[in-house]
């Protein structure tokens, strides 16, 4: 089965938010798993396994500079698969002394093995541009997120 849903594509006014001000990786992981819930991809449950699995394993989700990505398991409450993106105001750190601090998370949702490997792929490619990664960063408002965003799925 191919539950699979594009990064870029899935992002829209509905599941991204703009500097963000929170004090805590905990808090900036409620304020992405709130979008998540409100989107439609998960479950309050989600929210609280995203915790959990970084108190446990600790900051593995911090995959670059400045970037995590949190995400737990699909039982643990996906409903659909899909994404949502915070920038931070102020940047916390999630415990990734190589990492650290974090200003831009994404959240990923996905039903099964297929959409999380996919979805880590594309996420990997639009990471590895940083002109792309910069415009993140700088964005002030949705608009301007959401039109970086645009740019990077229109490009060929």
């Amino acid at each position: 089965m191919n539950t699979s849903i594009g990064f870029l594509s899935s992002l829209n006014n509905d599941n991204v938010a703009v500097r963000i001000i929170v004090a805590s990786w905990e808090e900036a992981v409620d304020y992405l798993g709130s979008i998540m819930e409100n989107a439609g991809l998960t479950h309050l449950s989600y929210t609280k396994a995203m915790k959990d699995t970084l108190k446990s394993l600790g900051p593995y989700s911090v995959i670059a500079p400045g970037i995590a990505m949190p995400h737990a398991r699909p039982e643990d409450g996906v409903i659909q698969t899909g994404f949502a993106l915070i920038t931070l105001g102020t940047p916390v750190n999630f415990g990734s002394a190589e990492n650290d601090p974090v200003d831009i998370v994404i959240g990923l949702a996905a039903l099964d093995k297929y959409s999380h490997i996919t979805a880590l792929r594309e996420i990997a490619t639009c990471l590895r541009d940083s002109r792309f990664v910069q415009n993140l960063r700088n964005a002030s408002t949705k608009k301007d997120l959401l039109m970086t965003i645009d740019s990077k799925r229109t490009e060929k």
